[in-house]
């Protein structure tokens, strides 16, 4: 796999993920600035996803993480999808996207 085509796939992921919301917020994870990093292994096609939540107890976490997890395989059939939580760095309000900040009036 070129470069380009890593590039188109990470791009498809966050496309996905960006129907994947924080009940708790109303806006999707992406422009919530809880998606870290996205990595395609280009041999096996495994799909790995950092992110974090807004607080380290974060009522809905179990529940986004799930729903990140299905987003991405339904995205990539056949692949292993491992999505890991960190707090390093913690979740900070400037991570927010300019467009999640439109739609949250701010």
């Amino acid at each position: 796999m070129n470069e380009q085509e890593q590039d188109d796939k990470i791009d498809r992921a966050l496309d996905a993920l960006r129907f994947v919301d924080d009940p708790e917020v109303g806006l999707n994870v992406v422009d919530l600035g809880l998606i870290y990093e996205i990595d395609i292994d280009p041999e096996s096609g495994k799909v790995t996803c950092l992110m974090t939540f807004t607080t380290e107890f974060c009522p809905m976490g179990e529940s986004i993480q799930s729903n990140v997890t299905e987003a991405l395989k339904m995205t990539f059939p056949g692949a292993e999808v491992q999505v890991n939580i960190t707090f390093d760095p913690p979740w900070r309000q400037d991570m927010i996207s300019e467009a999640g900040r439109m739609y949250l009036g701010g």
